[in-house]
């Protein structure tokens, strides 16, 4: 841990695994009649998207894309800039994008629209966190659950590319 930094625990381990799997079985019957290409937004939701893919017990496809809108910033940067893009065609293809959380939807918005220029004929949203009041709140299918108010790391999610090991969820507080 950084000297300066505090972990509250949030959501743990057995939790994050009853979420995941209540979402893939949502997931699971919503698909039942397509191949849905499931596209992990890198690197915040690798581990959420992994847990997600194996909880879904239909067939899919299993992509990629990395954006970037903090980088090393302790703020998010104004533009969402895709580092690197998805390998698979999406031209009329039923698209899940698979995020770690959701805050004003800005990251969602632009990858939705991404993937709609490369002729996907759908695309829904699945986060595990979206951030309560959020003007996004309307466009995403699939929620895992709300959080207020502070800066969450573990399970994937980071503090300048720390913690993103923890195996639960803890919301970091400054001294």
């Amino acid at each position: 841990m950084l000297k300066d930094k505090r972990l509250i625990p949030f959501l743990s381990s057995q939790r994050i695994a009853s979420i995941v799997a209540q979402l893939g079985e949502r997931i699971t019957e919503d698909y039942a009649h397509s191949v849905p290409v499931v596209v992990g937004v890198l690197k915040g939701a690798l581990l959420f998207t992994a847990d997600l893919a194996r909880h879904i017990s239909t067939e899919l496809e299993l992509d990629f894309i990395q954006v970037e809108r903090y980088g090393r910033h302790p703020e998010p940067q104004p533009t969402v800039t895709i580092v690197h893009d998805t390998t698979l065609p999406l031209e009329d293809r039923d698209v899940l994008l698979v995020e770690d959380i959701v805050d004003r939807g800005i990251t969602i918005r632009a990858l939705r629209e991404h993937m709609e220029r490369k002729g996907a004929r759908s695309v829904k949203v699945c986060t595990l966190l979206l951030r309560r009041g959020s003007p996004a709140s309307d466009s995403i299918e699939y929620v895992g659950t709300g959080v207020d108010r502070g800066f969450v790391v573990g399970y994937g999610m980071d503090y300048r590319e720390r913690y993103r090991n923890l195996p639960a969820l803890y919301i970091m507080e400054e001294d």
